[in-house]
């Protein structure tokens, strides 16, 4: 397979522009093998316990660094496989099973935007195959949602009925850099805000209003992940408007992923490759 590369754009002089318009207008396609399952016991790594344990994979072509999320009193917690055995005979009752594994193929270009990267090609860095990096695939569940419609300029983030204190919370995980992800895609928006475990905050969008702010924790008030989300929006925004507002007019999208997430889930495993700056 051929070299990827990894094209970081900064609008005040890193790249050439007459190098950057022939980066932008390059149709890129990624060719993806498909992927046969090639039976495997495997060592996985999961940092929030520094555990190492054993399972088996019969459901993918698992590699030594690749994000898994497992069956068993770990579910839902995410690991690193650290080493991958061809030639194994096990007792099946005895192992648990490797369930998922995260999509980190990520090719495209990016732009420096504060704390984040930023994008504004829709097929680069959608939201499904962030959520991958944090979340094992839930069950289909049924869900409702209820919205009042009403509109609160983000430049205006007071008019959000929160307290002082969810509000200072909201503004320390924004600070700490725990808006893991966030983008707006035409109408819609969507963010992983990171705390004790990652949750999904969906809005509605209109140039810079939002409203319909829901999170998928288990507050049943506007609650600090919103806020924090809303604070990153708002930076997210000012910088694309100083700097590219030409880009995201041209397709109404953009993504902006924190800088170590990217490196962390994205850059580390790989051990070819480049960056042109």
């Amino acid at each position: 397979m051929g070299e990827e590369t990894y094209i970081m754009a900064h609008k005040i002089g890193f790249i050439k522009e007459d190098y950057e318009s022939k980066a932008t207008e390059q149709k890129r396609e990624v060719v993806r093998e498909e992927t046969i399952a090639r039976k495997s016991v495997v060592q996985v790594y999961f940092p929030d316990r520094d555990r190492s344990y054993s399972y088996y994979n019969d459901q993918f072509d698992l590699q030594c660094g690749d994000i898994v999320f497992v069956e068993g009193k770990l579910e839902g917690v995410r690991g690193r496989v650290t080493e991958v055995n061809y030639n194994f005979k096990i007792k099946l009752s005895d192992y648990k099973r490797v369930i998922a594994v995260a999509d980190t193929n990520v090719t495209g270009q990016f732009y420096m935007a504060g704390s984040h990267f930023v994008t504004f090609e829709p097929d680069v860095l959608p939201s499904n195959k962030v959520l991958s990096w944090f979340k094992a695939p839930s069950q289909e569940e049924e869900y409702i949602s209820g919205g009042d419609g009403t509109w609160i300029s983000i430049d205006k983030l007071s008019d959000i009925n929160v307290s002082n204190i969810i509000a200072e919370r909201g503004y320390e995980y924004y600070r700490e850099n725990k808006v893991r992800y966030v983008c707006v895609n035409g109408n819609r928006g969507y963010a992983l805000v990171e705390g004790s475990e990652v949750y999904e905050v969906e809005f509605e969008y209109r140039n810079r209003e939002v409203c319909n702010l829901v999170c998928s924790c288990y507050c049943s008030y506007n609650c600090k992940h919103e806020f924090a989300a809303m604070l990153q929006l708002r930076e997210t925004l000012d910088m694309i408007e100083k700097h590219y507002q030409a880009e995201f007019q041209k397709t109404g999208y953009f993504a902006a992923v924190a800088k170590g997430v990217l490196f962390t889930f994205v850059v580390d495993k790989k051990e070819t490759g480049k960056f042109v700056l």
